[in-house]
C-alpha cells in the first residue's frame, strides 16, 4: 500500500493575533477567518497529513517561524455566523456556507527563522509565491523541493 504523498503550504498569521507560541500552548487550533477566495481554495486542496510552515507576518523581521500539521479539512468556520466577530460574513448562511477552515497541529518551532529577506534572495518569484512583489495571500502552496530544501536549512540552524 502506498502513503499518500504530503503537500507543503505556507500559512500566515499576524503574531500579535496569533503566534507559533500560541499554536505551541494550545497544541491544536482551527485555522479561521481566511476570507480570501484564492487563499480558501488553497486550504480545501489541503489532506490530513500535509505540514505547513507557519510564518509571522506584519512584524519586523517577517519570517518562518515554525511547522504544524494539517489534521483536519473541509470544517466551516464559525466565525462567518457571528455577527460579533470580524470575520461575520452576513452574506454567507448556514445552508450554503462560503468559508471554511481546516484544523492545524503544533509540530516545532524552529531555532531561528527563515526571514521573508532571506528567502527572497535564495528564491525566484516562480519557485515560491511568497517572495512575489504585491503577494498578499496569506495561504499558499510550497513546491516539494523547496519545502525540503527549506526544512534542511531550518534543521542546520
Amino acid at each position: 500500500m502506498a502513503l499518500e504523498e504530503i503537500n507543503y503550504w505556507l500559512m500566515k498569521s499576524e503574531p500579535n493575533a496569533y503566534s507559533i507560541k500560541d499554536l505551541k500552548k494550545e497544541e491544536e487550533t482551527l485555522w479561521d477567518g481566511i476570507r480570501n477566495y484564492q487563499a480558501r481554495n488553497f486550504m480545501r486542496s489541503m489532506e490530513i497529513g500535509d505540514q505547513a510552515f507557519f510564518y509571522h507576518s506584519n512584524t519586523k523581521p517577517p519570517g518562518i517561524v515554525g511547522l504544524m500539521e494539517i489534521i483536519a479539512k473541509n470544517l466551516i468556520d464559525p466565525f462567518q455566523f457571528d455577527e460579533s466577530s470580524k470575520y461575520f460574513d452576513k452574506k454567507s448562511k448556514k445552508d450554503n456556507p462560503r468559508w471554511d477552515c481546516v484544523k492545524t497541529k503544533y509540530i516545532c518551532e524552529f531555532k531561528n527563522m527563515i526571514t521573508l529577506k532571506e528567502l527572497s534572495e535564495t528564491y525566484t518569484s516562480e519557485e515560491l509565491t511568497l517572495v512575489r512583489k504585491g503577494n498578499r495571500l496569506s495561504i499558499m502552496p510550497i513546491n516539494k523541493d523547496i519545502a525540503l530544501e527549506i526544512l534542511t536549512k531550518l534543521e542546520k540552524n
